[in-house]
């Protein structure tokens, strides 16, 4: 995350979205979870988050800024930080917080969890708390299975629920086309329809250093996410974005997540008319790159 300090009472926090490069499941846990196996990039589609102490006033207050509809109230990722931090180092203060959203909702980029381990990080610097990124990834997972990867420098081998982040080094001298439908997809459903064998026998991936996007795009060939299958027999225009994307050049095409985003991977940026490839008006689209986070290890 990118954090710019305005005073000792107030700062801006860039949280950026993610990608799943791929994604497996390898099988259903004792608590309901599934573990995974996914190597997860940080990319250059930032919420902005301001935050503010409320000095003598204890309680949250969430103000989206520009008119996205999204609940403010105590089941936002936001909210459920703070209020996780409140119990358990003993906050007198709260924070008033305006939110600009631009990841898109439910839509395989985590844009949630991003917001919310902004706010976890907010809470250590604006009350002092003197936590580490590690702790404050391990602390996150109380909220969400993403959360601990934002403590990371936004590139990890992510396995476990998503409490396992380990760094790795990827290229990023690439761009990436993120498309996003209008269509809702949801994330327990997506688990529930998977069809693949959830055995142990499926081992995470053994990953090692790539010199150059075409050299991470070759061993990305030989994964995939476990959710297309499914999503592309559910929504057919996904199966639309991902051959548009293929036929504009992208190098690999790929659903993000349980979805509905697919991304595209240049190796130099398309070309795009009114800030378009696809052309079609219900469908989203950002063209970003992959970014390192500054200072900032599980």
């Amino acid at each position: 995350m990118f954090v710019k300090r305005i005073s000792d009472d107030e700062l801006i926090i860039g949280a950026p979205a993610k990608i799943n490069l791929y994604l497996r499941v390898l099988g259903k846990r004792p608590d309901g979870y599934h573990d995974i196996d996914s190597l997860f990039q940080a990319v250059s589609l930032f919420d902005r988050l301001r935050f503010r102490r409320r000095h003598g006033n204890p309680e949250v207050a969430l103000r989206i800024t520009n008119g996205v509809n999204l609940t403010v109230g105590p089941s936002n990722l936001i909210c459920r930080a703070f209020e996780l931090m409140r119990k358990q180092y003993g906050l007198t203060e709260g924070l008033e917080i305006e939110l600009e959203k631009n990841i898109p909702i439910a839509a395989g980029l985590a844009g949630g969890s991003t917001d919310g381990a902004a706010a976890i990080l907010a809470c250590n610097l604006l009350f002092g708390l003197g936590l580490s990124f590690s702790e404050m990834g391990t602390i996150s997972l109380a909220i969400g299975s993403d959360l601990p990867f934002f403590f990371s420098h936004g590139q990890a081998h992510v396995t476990g629920r998503g409490e396992r982040v380990r760094e790795v080094v990827c290229p990023t001298d690439y761009w990436v086309l993120l498309v996003t439908p209008n269509v809702e997809v949801s994330t327990a459903e997506s688990y529930a329809r998977l069809r693949i064998p959830l055995t142990k026998s499926r081992a995470p991936f053994s990953l090692r250093r790539w010199k150059t996007p075409k050299g991470l795009v070759g061993f990305l060939r030989k994964t995939g996410n476990d959710f297309e299958e499914v999503q592309l027999e559910s929504f057919p225009d996904l199966g639309k974005i991902k051959a548009g994307l293929i036929n504009n050049g992208a190098m690999l095409a790929r659903l993000s997540g349980s979805g509905p985003t697919v991304f595209g991977i240049y190796e130099e940026a398309p070309e795009t008319e009114h800030g378009r490839l696809l052309g079609c008006d219900d469908w989203k689209e950002s063209l970003v790159r992959p970014v390192i986070m500054p200072g900032q290890s599980v």
